[in-house]
């Protein structure tokens, strides 16, 4: 494929080969940390605010929603409810590292759409809300690290539409895309409210081989960072999504890419590799570039979310 980097961003696997990337096993105290991290979160009182908005497309009602999360950050984002139709689930919609500025609607779902603590509608002057600057906050410790208090934001996310939908409580669901899908997948095995996943090009798998790997994404500016402090693997071991992946017991689908600039596509399949069963795989041919396969492959990616959701 023509692309103007100077790196191959297939990195030189094939399928075949990405799909024995391995996930690492993590710290012996990975699964208490996080366990510990959900409880912190949980025990935070949400201070829940909703408020009715004009929505951009009409047959859903929009809100803007405020909560609280861990560390007491306030955390802004969206509420999106389908006007008519039969509602089959709740979903937690987690965004790219470039932040989102409007809500995700999902047909036949509930969903709500968090800005992760530093972007946008999360906006604080204490987190920086652009992704070069957010991926290295916090990084010499894991307590204060951005990315745990990111998936904390998930869970408290959860639990605000939860709040208004308890009768979903049996049909929540997750979906994030790149950073979104990273902070997924650290965050799904210790909440028991989720019950199926998508992860689409997941970032922060495997972290060994990522610091090795040149990318124009967030990764870089790791690879960089680990250049001068190697010591930081120790913080990232915490914080790597194919790690989590091997605690994660719902069904999950994966669409990870054998072509990606931005996040490498070894540490996308590593999060695959580390499930456990029932998993499944969607492969797409590029991902965070473009490609003739782009617009047939987002059709073929909705038409299999809209059986994985009510299967």
């Amino acid at each position: 494929m023509t692309h103007p980097f100077p790196f191959d961003p297939t990195y030189g696997y094939d399928e075949a080969r990405l799909l024995r990337v391995p996930a690492p096993v993590g710290p012996d105290d990975f699964a208490e940390f996080w366990t510990r991290t959900y409880e912190e979160t949980r025990a935070v009182p949400l201070a829940l605010e909703r408020r009715r908005i004009e929505s951009p497309q009409s047959d859903f009602k929009v809100y803007e929603i405020e909560f609280d999360s861990l560390g007491g950050v306030r955390i802004g984002g969206w509420l999106t409810v389908p006007k008519q139709g039969t509602i089959t689930h709740g979903m937690v919609v987690g965004h790219g590292y470039g932040g989102r500025t409007e809500p995700a609607f999902e047909k036949g779902a509930v969903a709500i759409s968090p800005c992760a603590r530093g972007f946008n509608r999360s906006a604080t002057p204490d987190i920086p809300g652009e992704a070069f600057r957010h991926v290295l906050h916090g990084i010499k410790n894991r307590e204060t690290y951005s990315h745990r208090g990111s998936a904390a934001d998930l869970w408290s996310a959860a639990s605000a539409l939860l709040e208004f939908y308890p009768d979903l409580a049996s049909r929540l669901h997750y979906a994030g895309v790149s950073f979104g899908g990273g902070m997924g997948a650290l965050a799904l095995p210790w909440d028991d409210r989720f019950h199926k996943a998508f992860l689409q090009v997941p970032s922060f798998g495997n972290h060994p081989l990522r610091v090795q790997l040149p990318c124009v994404g967030s990764g870089e500016v790791v690879r960089s960072y680990h250049r001068r402090h190697p010591e930081v693997m120790e913080v990232l071991a915490y914080f790597d999504a194919a790690t989590a992946a091997r605690w994660i017991k719902i069904p999950v689908l994966v669409a990870p890419a054998l072509f990606d600039p931005a996040v490498p596509p070894p540490g996308q399949f590593a999060v695959y590799n580390g499930l456990g069963e029932p998993k499944e795989l969607f492969v797409h041919q590029t991902g965070h570039f473009p490609s003739p396969t782009e617009e047939p492959e987002i059709r073929e990616v909705q038409a299999c979310l809209d059986r994985w959701w009510i299967s």
